[in-house]
């Protein structure tokens, strides 16, 4: 999974297997950390592996990371079910290594920064204790589907978890079984969740059906719903099968912009958020990227750093001036980030060219009466093509009879000779 983010003044970027951490206002080392050489699973530690489960093993590839609200620690999870944690405040080191029961695909920090919450592929969210670094997880909650989506809101009061069936859960954090509310109205896998910096009453949410959509969660309220499709100038001719699933939503740390990203659609379609006006989520513009956006997020100055899915330059910052976003290449934290990066183009190439996470997430729709119609044409056909090979050999058939039936007469005028 290719994906960026800051941790304070550091760019995070994660690639195929490596995390890589630079510092963007101080020259230090960045920090590399590469999980095909990090620690194997101890031969005591149970997976969904062990007892009768599946034997396949990962390979290494980073599947989700996230960092705390302070920016003091981070975390991430690979394919290998290995769940690492970090402190990266003043300098980074590794705090521990565990293990996850399923691969997990979203991690999230409560704002007290004591336990990390991370939601699996079987539908269920395990907590891991951030001050105890090396206590297993423990089972939070479950949903019958894959989530895809896990988020808190600011004071740690609710969980809201998202998964392929289109539902949005809120629950209390601390009781989880108690169900606040569910927030329904995709109509595809919901893959993105955002409550909005400053905004703690809204949630955001994207989708696979192309729809960005803002609630009042506690109550499951829809406040009001973007199609981003037509949006756009014009359909990408790569969409015509599958909607472009949401990614990615950001805000800004000061809550004026809101960034949504969709999966191979080259623009990132800019919103702000008005508590006053009646439409509340309000279109501001569209920012059209030279090539499709892979990941993008916002640094504590409020620029938008995209990373793209590009061979020569993958990495672009854009900053809001005068109405619009301009590309600020000439920024020295983004020179000082990309001669860092340079040495681990290749891993990041290498994700660019990875599998859509959300290839096989869209609904498959089964028209009965179209497949009953297109077998019965078959079926026709088919019948057509036998009585035609019938007709043929009958034919033929009759032609070698009639040839017989002319040479007996000849060869017995002979005999009589």
């Amino acid at each position: 999974m290719a994906a960026v983010g800051f941790c304070g003044d550091w760019f995070l970027s994660t690639s195929d297997k490596k995390l890589v951490a630079v510092h963007t206002r101080e020259v230090r080392e960045p920090f590399v950390f590469d999980c095909s050489t990090a620690e194997k699973k101890p031969k005591d530690v149970k997976t969904d592996s062990d007892g009768g489960g599946s034997d396949e093993t990962g390979s290494d590839k980073i599947l989700a990371f996230n960092v705390s609200p302070s920016g003091k620690l981070a975390a991430l999870t690979d394919d290998t079910k290995r769940l690492v944690l970090f402190h990266c405040r003043p300098s980074w080191r590794l705090i521990s290594i565990r293990w996850v029961v399923r691969r997990c695909t979203s991690l999230v920090f409560s704002q007290a920064e004591e336990e990390l919450l991370v939601a699996d592929k079987s539908g269920d969210v395990y907590s891991f204790s951030v001050k105890e670094p090396q206590k297993e997880g423990e089972l939070k909650l479950g949903h019958l589907s894959m989530l895809l989506a896990i988020t808190l809101t600011p004071n740690d009061k609710y969980i809201i978890t998202a998964d392929r069936d289109e539902k949005i859960r809120v629950s209390r954090l601390s009781s989880p079984y108690n169900i606040q509310s569910f927030c329904l109205g995709h109509q595809e896998f919901v893959s993105a969740l955002l409550v909005p910096s400053g905004l703690p009453q809204w949630l955001l949410s994207g989708s696979g059906d192309g729809t960005v959509k803002l609630w009042d969660y506690e109550s499951g309220r829809m406040l009001q719903s973007w199609n981003l499709t037509e949006l756009e100038d014009a359909p990408n001719s790569d969409t015509d099968k599958q909607m472009p699933a949401v990614s990615r939503i950001s805000s800004s740390p000061d809550a004026r912009h809101v960034a949504v990203q969709r999966e191979r659609v080259p623009t990132v379609q800019f919103f702000r958020l008005d508590q006053e006006a009646e439409k509340r989520l309000v279109l501001c513009s569209r920012l059209t990227l030279p090539h499709c956006p892979l990941d993008m997020t916002f640094d504590p100055q409020g620029r938008l750093w995209v990373l793209m899915d590009c061979n020569d330059a993958p990495l672009q910052i854009y900053t809001h001036r005068t109405g619009c976003w301009e590309l600020d290449a000439e920024s020295p934290e983004f020179i000082r980030v990309i001669e860092a990066l340079k040495p681990h183009w290749d891993t990041l190439q290498a994700s660019a060219t990875a599998e859509s996470r959300f290839k096989h997430l869209h609904k498959v729709n089964f028209d009965n009466m179209a497949y009953y119609m297109q077998k019965k044409q078959q079926r026709l056909e088919q019948q057509k093509k036998k009585k035609r090979t019938a007709k043929k050999a009958q034919e033929e058939e009759n032609g070698a009879d009639q040839k017989k039936a002319k040479k007996a007469p000849e060869a017995v005028t002979e005999s009589s000779n």
